[in-house]
């Protein structure tokens, strides 16, 4: 069940301290002031953002997430743990305290979301060199967000106005990718894939198989795992009534899903199936967790060091995943 409390706001966590996290989100609130949702991060960071733009925004400090908001200002929770110094944490270098003080953000924002304190989540970007710095096991925002939601299993589906995308395999090596790619995780995704759809408001929705190898293994000369492991997934999954076909070659079937003959593509590797909508613009690009027991959405970007504190941000991306969210949760509670 879906955790979906209308009353409660949407959680914008800040993100890595030494990316545009902090600048997207002020930028964000400057340009369309969302009443709807509340900043999990750092009151000093977020501060020193706002005069970095040099923007008209007063940050609210919140004493807990769904308190009432004042009008006109930027609200921001900090929840406890967070690194007393992250304010001094340089912009555009790794750091162990930004990766600390990213991860306490996104634990405390899930806690509050399971305890009908907040209704969804809505991710500013990370850096996962830096999580790893800070000592986190997780490789990313899914694999953690999964094993604070008590280990259900999840995609990553990536998703603009023109296409969507569904990953098999998330963050590991191509040789791992590969070893990964069965006909249970094929068929796992199929599933999970076939019922956010739906939650979605996709009534049946139309699955198209990427193949992991060149034109989809062309019989077996190129590689059998479409032989082996693919097809019979997807066998396995029309047994279950869902509308899936392939598996198709990788480098044309985005195409044929772009023109609308599919509502969403599986991919079997992580940049098999992201490649395509980042090349599509990231302005609009939205990474959805599918499989939680809550709304996850994120930009369809990472934390730009190279650009950090630089005032070039765009947080269109952001402002899409905020969209995202809200959609979402109305296709959920209707």
């Amino acid at each position: 069940m879906t955790v979906n409390t209308s009353a409660a706001p949407l959680l914008v966590t800040m993100g890595d301290a030494c990316g545009i996290g902090p600048e997207i989100i002020v930028s964000l609130w400057r340009r369309e002031a969302p009443r709807d949702a509340v900043v999990v991060g750092h009151v000093e960071v977020l501060r020193q953002a706002v005069a970095a733009l040099g923007a008209d925004l007063v940050v609210a400090q919140l004493q807990r997430p769904d308190e009432v908001v004042p009008p006109n200002c930027l609200p921001v929770w900090q929840p406890s743990g967070l690194p007393s110094d992250l304010a001094d944490v340089p912009l555009g270098r790794v750091d162990a305290r930004a990766g600390a003080a990213a991860a306490r953000c996104i634990e405390a924002a899930v806690e509050e979301i399971l305890a009908g304190r907040g209704r969804g989540l809505v991710t500013a970007p990370i850096h996962k060199e830096a999580l790893h710095a800070a000592g986190s096991p997780h490789p990313g925002h899914t694999e953690m967000l999964q094993a604070l939601a008590g280990g259900p299993p999840v995609r990553m589906m990536l998703a603009n106005e023109e296409l969507r995308t569904v990953l098999v395999t998330i963050h590991c090596s191509l040789r791992d990718a590969i070893a990964r790619v069965t006909r249970e995780s094929v068929g796992e995704t199929l599933a999970i894939t076939d019922a956010a759809l739906k939650r979605m408001g996709v009534a049946a929705p139309r699955i198209a198989v990427a193949g992991l190898n060149p034109h989809a293994g062309e019989g077996g000369l190129f590689g059998d795992e479409e032989i082996h492991h693919i097809a019979p997934a997807v066998a396995d999954a029309r047994a279950a009534g869902m509308d899936a076909s392939g598996p198709y070659a990788p480098d044309t079937i985005f195409m044929r899903a772009r023109r609308g003959e599919f509502d969403v593509v599986v991919a079997m590797t992580h940049d098999h199936g992201l490649i395509p909508v980042k090349y599509l613009g990231v302005e609009q690009g939205v990474n959805v967790t599918l499989g939680l027991p809550f709304v996850r959405t994120s930009p369809d970007h990472g934390t730009a060091f190279d650009i950090a504190g630089r005032g070039l941000a765009d947080p269109a991306s952001l402002g899409a995943a905020l969209a995202m969210a809200r959609r979402l949760l109305g296709a959920s509670s209707s």
